[in-house]
C-alpha cells in the first residue's frame, strides 16, 4: 500500500479498468482455451516471470475444465490486482449448481468428483498464493485465488475485494469502487452510474475520483463531494462507508444497497433516495455496531438486494473476494450492470 499524501491516507483498491478484468461464460470445452488465453494475455502485459505465467495458466484451465466438467451456468473472472508492488491476477469461479457435498475432500488431489480424477482443486490450491471456496450442496460454488509475481511485496491480510460485470453485450461497466486505509480506518465508495455503457461508466468514474481526492473526511462529507462532482455527468446512486473503532458510519444517496454482515444476520444500512449529481434535497449518515468478525458489504441494484444471510452460514469468515462472489452467483442480475464491494476491517 502506497501512501499518497502526508495525511497518511493511501488507497490501493479501484475497480479494474476494462483492460484488467475478463468475464468469461464457461458453456462448452471451447471457453476452456479461450480463458487459459486470456489469462496468458493479462500475465505478458504485466509482465509475469515465465514461471509463474505457466502456473497461472494451469490453475485458470484447471478451474474453466472444472466449469465445464461439473457446473452449470459457470462464469470465470481474471482481474489485475494492484493492492501491491508488482501488480498479481485474481481468479474467481462461479456456478449455480450442484455445489460440493464436502468441500476438504474436494480440495485433496485425487479426490474422485462426478468419475474424474479430481486433482484440480487441489492443483489451484497448490499454485496460488492464497486460495478459498465456498459452496452449498445443490446452490453452487465459488472459488478464488490470487496470483502474485515471485516477491510481490502484498499486504499481510485482505481487507477489502470487488467484483464489477457489465450487462451482457457492453464493454464498460457503469459500476465503480474504491477504498482506502488511513490509519486502522477503511473508507469505501461504490458508484452506480444511471443506466449503462459509456456515459454510466464515466458517471461513476467522476464518483470515484471525487472520493479519491481524499478520502479522509467522515461519509457524509465525501458524498457531499462525489454529488457536486457528478453534476456534470449523467448521475447515479452512490454509497460511502467508513469503518472503525467497532463503528460502520454509512452515507448513501439512491439504491446502493448496504449491509453488515455478521453471526448468520444480516443488518442493512439506510440510504436516503435522491440522485447523486442531481437530486440530493439532504444528505444524512448513519452510525451502526460493527461486531468482531463482522463483513460489510456494499452493491449496486444489478444484484438483487433479496439475498438472505441465512442461506448463506459463515460467508462472513470467509476471503472478501469469495465472499463477493457468493453474492454475485446468488443474487447477480444479467440485465444490468452489477458492483459489489465488501470489507473486512
Amino acid at each position: 500500500m502506497v501512501p499518497l499524501n502526508g495525511s497518511g491516507v493511501n488507497w490501493p483498491l479501484q475497480a479494474p479498468s476494462p483492460q484488467d478484468r475478463r468475464w468469461l461464460r464457461v458453456e462448452d470445452v471451447s471457453a476452456v482455451a479461450a480463458c487459459r488465453n486470456a489469462a496468458l494475455n493479462l500475465a505478458e502485459r504485466l509482465r509475469f516471470p515465465a514461471t509463474r505465467t505457466d502456473q497461472l495458466a494451469l490453475a485458470v484451465t484447471e478451474a474453466a475444465s472444472n466449469l465445464h466438467k461439473h457446473a452449470t451456468a459457470g462464469f470465470l473472472w481474471l482481474g489485475v490486482n494492484r493492492d501491491g508492488d508488482p501488480p498479481a491476477i485474481d481468479l474467481d469461479t462461479i456456478d449455480a449448481a450442484p455445489g460440493l457435498p464436502d468441500v476438504p475432500a474436494a480440495q485433496r488431489d485425487g479426490h474422485p468428483t462426478a468419475g474424474t480424477l479430481g486433482i484440480g482443486l487441489g492443483a489451484i490450491q497448490r499454485l496460488a498464493d492464497s486460495c478459498d471456496l465456498y459452496s452449498r450442496p445443490g446452490r453452487g460454488t465459488a472459488l478464488a485465488a490470487r496470483f502474485r509475481p515471485r516477491g510481490a511485496t502484498f499486504p499481510a491480510a485482505t481487507h477489502w475485494a470487488g467484483l464489477i460485470r457489465p450487462i451482457d453485450g457492453e464493454t464498460e461497466c457503469g459500476d465503480a469502487y474504491a477504498a482506502a486505509f488511513a490509519g486502522d480506518t477503511i473508507t469505501a465508495v461504490m458508484c452506480d452510474g444511471l443506466g449503462h455503457g459509456p456515459l454510466a461508466a464515466a458517471a461513476a468514474a467522476a464518483g470515484v475520483a471525487a472520493f479519491l481526492d481524499d478520502p479522509s473526511g467522515d461519509p457524509a462529507a465525501l458524498l457531499g463531494r462525489v454529488h457536486r462532482r457528478m453534476a456534470g455527468t449523467r448521475g447515479g446512486a452512490v454509497g460511502v462507508v467508513q469503518l472503525g473503532d467497532g463503528i460502520a458510519r454509512f452515507s448513501g444517496l439512491g439504491n446502493i444497497a448496504a449491509s453488515i454482515l455478521a453471526e448468520g444476520r444480516r443488518k442493512s444500512m439506510i440510504s436516503i433516495p435522491g440522485i447523486a449529481g442531481h437530486q440530493a434535497r439532504t444528505i444524512r449518515q448513519f452510525d451502526y455496531e460493527l461486531p468482531p468478525g463482522a463483513a460489510v458489504v456494499l452493491h449496486s441494484d444489478g444484484v438483487s438486494a433479496r439475498w438472505e444471510a441465512a442461506a448463506l452460514p459463515a460467508l462472513e469468515t470467509r476471503d472478501p473476494l469469495v465472499i463477493a462472489a457468493v453474492l454475485l452467483a446468488e443474487a447477480g442480475v444479467h440485465r444490468d450492470d452489477a458492483g459489489i464491494l465488501v470489507l473486512k476491517p
